[in-house]
């Protein structure tokens, strides 16, 4: 035992190497290292990993293990861990920041990103990211035309143009509205030659960054006219609809809303998106708790990026 201590010692404490341990103590390197595992197995050497502020390692792990999740990103101080409330504008600093750390250092430069409509929480994170010397993905491609009135569609592309030039990637944009009055006028547009060439595309992703909507709009994308209609949004509560990604309803259990506003759509399909390898889902606040959880049960995202607050609402 008391070998075994001072190798331990020598090792962890001293940071001297293997190959010198063993010539000080003239032993075999084969036995230093021997040592070391039965330092380990008798509790004499003991791994404690403590987590500093800002870092929310059990509460991650708590939210991807309740949902089967494959990650979980939490960002935001512990001032939000009793539940509280960001204000937009700490919201959208707090996700833009977590967001744009996360792709930062898990993106290749392999990658084909597919990227939804404009949204306040996308266009934060993609704004935080830094360019970088290297390429971090190879395209990005819009997955969803503009929703809305047609003044403000034009911010789905600048979200794709945005994504495409701080990473490196080459911009794909989707020249069609997201939202079309009949099925007839869908299927009509996804036959223009460019328009299909850029749907083409989706199949090849590899990941997808994502949204996730409250059937309820935030004021601000009720005011920007980013929005789909009241009309529709009755139809889909009547359903029990309680959020979407890329459009797509689901209800609170996941399960994808069968509506009318579902052929009228011109975007990737649902069965297209849960075919990616890889969705990160990016939301927040308390008036999305409901579609976040819906989204995870649904396995309408793999990774979800989000804040404090709504990390504790996950797992209460």
């Amino acid at each position: 035992m008391s070998l075994l201590t001072k190798v331990a010692r020598m090792y962890h404490e001293q940071h001297i190497r293997q190959p010198e341990i063993a010539q000080r103590l003239h032993i075999s390197q084969s036995r230093v290292s021997r040592l070391l595992k039965e330092a380990v197995n008798l509790g004499v050497v003991r791994t404690i990993v403590v987590t500093p502020p800002g870092v929310h390692s059990q509460l991650e792990d708590a939210i991807r293990d309740r949902y089967g999740l494959a990650d979980v990103v939490v960002g935001g101080d512990d001032g939000g861990s009793d539940g509280g409330d960001l204000d937009d504008n700490a919201l959208l600093a707090t996700l833009g920041s977590a967001g744009a750390a996360y792709l930062e250092t898990t993106l290749s430069e392999k990658d084909d990103i597919g990227v939804s409509s404009w949204s306040s929480t996308l266009l934060a994170v993609v704004d935080a990211m830094t360019p970088q010397r290297t390429r971090l993905a190879r395209s990005a491609v819009q997955l969803l035309g503009g929703v809305g009135d047609p003044s403000v569609q034009v911010k789905a592309t600048h979200l794709t143009d945005r994504l495409a030039r701080v990473t490196g990637a080459q911009a794909r944009y989707f020249p069609a509205p997201g939202i079309v009055a009949r099925k007839s006028v869908r299927d009509a547009l996804l036959e223009d030659p460019y328009v299909s060439e850029v749907a083409s595309a989706w199949d090849a992703l590899t990941v997808a960054l994502v949204g996730i909507g409250s059937l309820r709009p935030s004021p601000l994308l009720q005011s920007s006219g980013n929005a789909i209609s009241d009309k529709d949004q009755d139809s889909l509560r009547e359903l029990g609809a309680v959020g979407d990604v890329c459009l797509h309803f689901f209800d609170a259990g996941g399960a994808l809303v069968d509506s009318e506003l579902e052929e009228r759509v011109i975007g990737i399909s649902g069965a297209q998106l849960r075919a990616i390898p890889r969705t990160i889902g990016i939301a927040g606040g308390a008036r999305k708790v409901d579609a976040i959880r819906a989204a995870a049960l649904g396995g309408w995202i793999d990774v979800l990026i989000t804040d404090v607050g709504t990390a504790h609402r996950l797992v209460d």
